[in-house]
C-alpha cells in the first residue's frame, strides 16, 4: 500500500505542475503587482533571486543559505523585507512566497507581467 500512495502523490505532483504551466498567464495577471514588488526587491542580485526561488516553505533559511551561499545577515534582511511587503506566508524560518513564480521568473527574457 505505501507504494501505491507514493505513486498517487507523485502523479498528483505531476498534474499540479502541468496545471501551473497551463495557468501561468492567468497567475501572472492576478499577481502582477506582487511580482513587480518581488522583482524590485530582488534587483539584479543573483543570490537574492536564487534564494527567492527556493522559498517554497519546505526549506529553512539555513538550507537556503547552503544552496545559494547567500550571507546569513543578507538572507535574514531579505526575509524581513519580503514579510513587510506581505510577500511571505507562514513561518519566516521556513520562508514561503505568498505568490507562485516560474523557475525562469528572474531571467531577462522572461515575461515581465
Amino acid at each position: 500500500m505505501p507504494d501505491d500512495a507514493s505513486e498517487v502523490i507523485e502523479l498528483l505532483q505531476k498534474i499540479h505542475g502541468l496545471l501551473e504551466l497551463l495557468a501561468e498567464d492567468k497567475i501572472a495577471q492576478r499577481d502582477a503587482k506582487q511580482r513587480a514588488v518581488l522583482r524590485q526587491i530582488a534587483g539584479a542580485s543573483l543570490p537574492k533571486q536564487k534564494s527567492m526561488l527556493l522559498m517554497d516553505g519546505t526549506r529553512t533559511q539555513v538550507e537556503i543559505r547552503q544552496v545559494t551561499s547567500f550571507n546569513q545577515g543578507h538572507l535574514s534582511t531579505l526575509v524581513k523585507t519580503l514579510q513587510q511587503a506581505e510577500l511571505l506566508t507562514g513561518d519566516p524560518k521556513k520562508p514561503n512566497l505568498a505568490i507562485t513564480i516560474p523557475p525562469n521568473f528572474f531571467e531577462s527574457n522572461a515575461d515581465a507581467n
